[in-house]
């Protein structure tokens, strides 16, 4: 008696598409219904092994092939591991992917949920040595090919730039992009004019936002070639100087640091860009002021937070009569106007003693060292409250790098408000303020 046919189990196989971009794809029959086709096809022929397409399609119309930010192809991947599919199956390799570092990522999850994956025109095995292999020679193909179209497109992208042609981008304040050429809009040129007149006049950034702000002026509005609005916003310090040093507003294309005629009229005159370069080079002050930042102290950099705006309060300082005073800064009032932040700046030295003040004081409280004994277990509780106690001590003999760094360890953030400053602290760093008071004291004990 013969023994009765084992049933076939099914493969559950799932078709992905790709093409790189959106033409053609509003014809009744594009690219994607081709490659459909042929999976479909190959997948039929296959249906003695019990090989059967899933329902659900995985489309992807006008995606690169370079990266997988793809939606249809995040879909696949969450079916997978899912456990809905068995089989992937695609026209060519290069439809999944042309990058040999996506794609070891995709195989990786293919083998993870037992999935294979299948190239109608390329035959081969994935679950095969042979036929991982043959898999990486030919993805390693299409990234080359994909590597020598990208050379082909930045070439051609220099070459439009030196012929100065307009290549995309936001549009610069005082021109409109009409048949992807620039065309001064007058409107906003005079705008243009008045910024780059009144930073003559004045010579200060910081007071030309001020006056721009208050006028209700705004940076550029425009709409992308995909219908979205760009509303402009407020003049800051960064796209004041970005704009001052445009040289888009000569009538130049520049590419890679080299300037070209461009096809757009110009906005500036060269007398008046001249000018407006001597003023910033005078600026050298502000290069000075960074210098000097450098080399003054600022132990509580990267600490302290501005409560309003919730930006970083960067170090500061200035000069009067001979006497150096510092301060920690809101950042948006450093970039939109001491007028924009309710906080504006804090004097360095009073918030420094006050931190300096909490931190010895957390030092000293039981229930703190009672923590550091828990975090230190193999230094002896009599050496821990030894080394705490020692602390005042050793702080004054410290140098500034080497108290921002215990501050750091103690200190996890200062947010300043109007109201003062609220002090979050770090009770995990016991452990090595600790070790380093130890070994400053062991150190001043052996000289």
């Amino acid at each position: 008696m013969s023994a009765p046919n084992k049933p076939i189990r099914k493969v559950r196989c799932a078709v992905y598409t790709r093409k790189s971009s959106e033409e053609g794809l509003e014809m009744e029959f594009n690219s994607l219904d081709a490659q459909r086709e042929s999976c479909e096809a190959y997948i039929a022929s296959q249906r003695a092994e019990g090989w059967v397409p899933v329902p659900n399609r995985y489309d992807d119309g006008g995606f690169s092939g370079g990266n997988l930010e793809r939606p249809a192809l995040k879909r696949l991947l969450n079916d997978i591991e899912a456990g809905l599919v068995d089989v992937v199956v695609v026209y060519k390799i290069d439809r999944l992917s042309r990058s040999l570092m996506d794609f070891s990522k995709l195989v990786e999850a293919f083998d993870r949920n037992d999935v294979t994956f299948v190239s109608v025109t390329q035959s081969f095995n994935t679950t095969t040595s042979m036929g991982r292999l043959t898999l990486n020679i030919l993805l390693s193909f299409a990234q080359f090919e994909r590597e020598v179209i990208g050379e082909r497109i930045r070439d051609k992208f220099a070459a439009s730039r030196r012929k100065g042609m307009w290549m995309g981008g936001v549009p610069p304040l005082g021109y409109d992009v009409v048949a992807r050429k620039l065309v001064v809009n007058e409107a906003e040129a005079d705008l243009v004019r008045h910024i780059f007149r009144r930073f003559l006049q004045v010579g200060s950034a910081t007071l030309l936002i001020k006056e721009l702000n208050a006028a209700g002026h705004r940076t550029k509005s425009w709409v992308t070639q995909d219908g979205k609005e760009r509303q402009g916003v407020p003049f800051t310090k960064n796209f004041l100087y970005k704009m001052l040093g445009n040289r888009v507003y000569l009538g130049e294309a520049v590419h890679k640091g080299e300037s070209h005629a461009g096809e757009h009229a110009a906005i500036i005159d060269l007398t008046t860009w001249e000018r407006i370069e001597a003023v910033k080079a005078d600026n050298a002050p502000m290069k000075r002021a960074a210098a000097a930042r450098a080399t003054t102290p600022a132990p509580l950099k990267g600490l302290v937070i501005c409560a309003h705006c919730g930006r970083a309060m960067t170090p500061s300082h200035t000069r009067k009569k001979g006497r150096l005073y510092r301060y920690y800064t809101c950042m948006k009032a450093i970039t939109a106007g001491h007028e924009s932040c309710p906080v504006r700046s804090v004097a360095a030295g009073e918030i420094e003693t006050a931190v300096i003040g909490q931190v010895r004081a957390l030092l000293r409280a039981p229930e703190i060292r009672a923590r550091a004994e828990r975090m230190a277990p193999h230094v002896a509780a009599t050496d821990l409250h030894a080394a705490l106690d020692r602390f005042d001590e050793v702080w004054d003999e410290l140098f500034p790098a080497e108290q921002a760094r215990i501050l750091h360890l103690m200190v996890e953030q200062v947010a300043i408000s109007t109201d003062g400053a609220d002090l979050r602290l770090r009770a995990e760093g016991l452990s090595s303020v600790v070790a380093d008071i130890t070994a400053l004291q062991n150190a001043r004990s052996a000289a």
